[in-house]
């Protein structure tokens, strides 16, 4: 708290103190001009020059600065155009990642289905073999049951009779 009051009594001192002080450089300049001798030509040719120099050395640097911005610019374009380029074949690469990968699931797809379709007609055939088999398994026993009753039937009907009939 007491710091604030001395930075204020300071600073209104300085405030206060400020237009006589301005006065007295003023009069100092003024016994200073009056006493010092003028300057001559020499003296005002070298001012001159050295004035001159010194602003063709701010705009050489100011030159310079804008050239050095202008170069940094570029630099930084290139590198946005070079990341912009690095994205691009990055997505491009990530595009082509999956295309691959879905025509590799296509064709996996495909070659399930045609080992499903190739166990189905695998299986089919087996299924039909078994009723081939079944169905002459039947034939048989059928033609067996027949010639069974045609010996039965030729037993009862008797002896030589029955079998000179069936000769003409």
């Amino acid at each position: 708290m007491k710091l604030a009051l001395v930075t204020r009594l300071l600073a209104t001192s300085l405030v206060i103190l400020l237009p006589v002080t301005t006065y007295s450089a003023e009069a100092a300049v003024g016994k200073a001009a009056a006493d010092s001798p003028t300057l001559s030509s020499e003296d005002m040719n070298a001012i001159s020059e050295r004035i001159r120099q010194t602003g063709a050395k701010m705009r050489a640097d100011l030159k310079e600065a804008r050239a050095r911005l202008e170069a940094q610019r570029v630099e930084q374009e290139v590198a946005r155009k070079l990341q912009a380029k690095k994205e691009a074949a990055s997505q491009a690469k990530a595009h082509q990642e999956a295309a691959l990968q879905a025509e590799t699931r296509k064709r996996q797809a495909t070659l399930e289905a045609q080992r499903t379709q190739e166990a189905q007609k695998q299986a089919e055939l087996k299924r039909q073999e078994v009723l081939a088999k079944a169905q002459a398994k039947q034939e048989k026993q059928a033609a067996r049951e027949r010639a069974a009753q045609a010996l039965q039937a030729a037993r009862q009907s008797g002896g030589v009779r029955a079998f000179a009939e069936s000769a003409p």
